[in-house]
């Protein structure tokens, strides 16, 4: 019979476990079910998340692992699969960086990384015979829990599901051959951190076929020296944004020296309790958060909304948005804040593709081409991966031409004409195993 001193020591030591577990927020690990590198926690096939070990692979991921003999233990073995494949880490929130090693000691590779609810880290990493590749990048990892009132944003009921509000980081390896051998997580306390608040057209979409620039933009930066942290949501005004306290958590969450980029309008301009008047109460919430901002040192960016795909009998754009583009323009110019303007840069953008091609940069698929939809997409005013990409591009040249410090850890020096697209024959992202054909909120 167990005594009453080994019953506490018992729990004491369950208890430390647990303590301890709470308090990892660096991890390495070693994929395959060939002998672990020292150091390295091994992740073999059967390896399935539990909230009590805090990782392994998760959402139903079946995956296969091979082996080779040899001296090298990371790299004599790996995990694969034919499908997307899904790994989650328990994490508290924060920014971390995070190192995949990738490769085969006997065959190529071709893998494609993406975080979270689909937000791409890793476009396309190719090895080639033998041959190995790191690829690192930094996430921003979010619960909906604000600290600092004891509060919670108020999500709506299809967020209780979104990768992005959990409690652990989930990365997606995907495309024709991934070949996950190490992957690292360690915190990144002290780097940049891009907030961004919108609406449908900047959120992490949690579901193909439908994407939204925000998504796109973290694979533009430099690893370890920017975070994006996308906290826009689909059906969002400026003022409801407020509301559900999602501003409130960026508050929290931000430091001296971060970012806030700031896209409203689609939702803005219809009527109803969340209107508001381009000139009077849109002009005053734009000001009223850039006064924020600036009271905590976080530099404030204004970005104009894209166009909705609507061409006139000409094949040029119709503005749905009125006047609340030039409303931000003109904010910007007032309070001297930086404006990327991509409403100009969609415009051309959409007429360079035209009325036919500017179909391929929405969401437009017949009937049956995911599983459970029975009716036609068509969508003008929500994007493609190809259309969101694009977008991110646009993101990536007001970046550089409103000269923020931060443009200088974008990976790319050089300018995107959006009068020039990148032909979208050459488009080539593997969707995610996450589909839907629910259209997001907003219009």
């Amino acid at each position: 019979m167990m005594t009453s001193f080994a019953k506490y020591a018992l729990l004491f030591v369950a208890s430390f476990v647990s303590y301890a577990h709470a308090q990892t927020t660096s991890y390495k690990f070693d994929f395959g079910s060939g002998k672990p590198q020292k150091g390295y926690i091994q992740v073999q096939p059967t390896t399935v998340y539990n909230p009590q070990t805090g990782y392994g692979f998760d959402y139903g991921s079946s995956v296969i692992s091979k082996s080779y003999t040899g001296n090298d233990a990371l790299k004599d073995d790996y995990i694969t699969s034919d499908k997307p494949f899904y790994f989650s880490v328990k994490l508290p929130e924060g920014n971390y960086n995070v190192k995949v090693l990738l490769g085969d000691q006997k065959g190529t590779s071709v893998t494609t990384i993406r975080a979270e609810c689909r937000r791409l880290m890793v476009e396309k990493a190719v090895t080639t015979n033998g041959k190995f590749t790191t690829q690192e990048f930094t996430v921003h990892v979010k619960d909906s829990i604000i600290r600092s009132s004891n509060g919670k944003v108020h999500l709506k009921p299809r967020e209780a599901t979104y990768l992005h509000w959990d409690d652990k980081l989930t990365l997606e390896f995907n495309n024709t051959a991934p070949k996950v051998c190490a992957v690292e997580i360690t915190p990144a306390k002290d780097l940049t951190t891009v907030f961004l608040a919108g609406n449908s057209t900047v959120v992490d979409q949690a579901n193909e076929p439908w994407a939204a620039w925000g998504q796109m933009i973290p694979a533009f930066f430099k690893p370890g020296k920017i975070a994006i942290a996308n906290y826009a949501e689909s059906g969002e005004t400026l003022k409801a944004f407020k509301g559900e306290r999602r501003l409130e958590k960026i508050w929290s969450m931000a430091k001296p020296g971060d970012y806030l980029f700031i896209e409203f309008a689609h939702n803005d301009q219809k009527p109803g309790g969340n209107h508001l008047d381009p000139f009077t109460t849109y002009k005053a919430t734009l000001k009223e958060w850039i006064t924020e901002a600036r009271k905590r040192n976080i530099t404030p960016v204004l970005v104009t909304s894209m166009h909705r795909r609507n061409f006139d009998s000409s094949g040029l754009i119709v503005n749905t948005l009125l006047e609340y583009p030039d409303a931000m323009r003109q904010t910007g110019k007032e309070e001297g804040v930086a404006v990327i303007d991509l409403n100009a840069m969609s415009k051309t953008l959409y007429e360079a593709w035209g009325p036919v091609k500017s179909i391929k940069a929405f969401v437009h698929y017949p009937a049956n081409s995911f599983p459970g939809q029975t009716e036609e997409l068509k969508d003008n005013t929500h994007f493609s991966t190809y259309g969101a990409y694009e977008l991110a591009k646009c993101i990536v040249n007001g970046i550089k031409q409103a000269n923020l410090p931060i443009a200088k850890y974008l990976k790319d020096a050089s300018i995107f004409n959006p009068a020039s697209p990148d032909p979208v024959e050459n488009w080539n992202l593997p969707m995610s195993a996450f589909t839907g054909d629910k259209k997001p909120d907003g219009n």
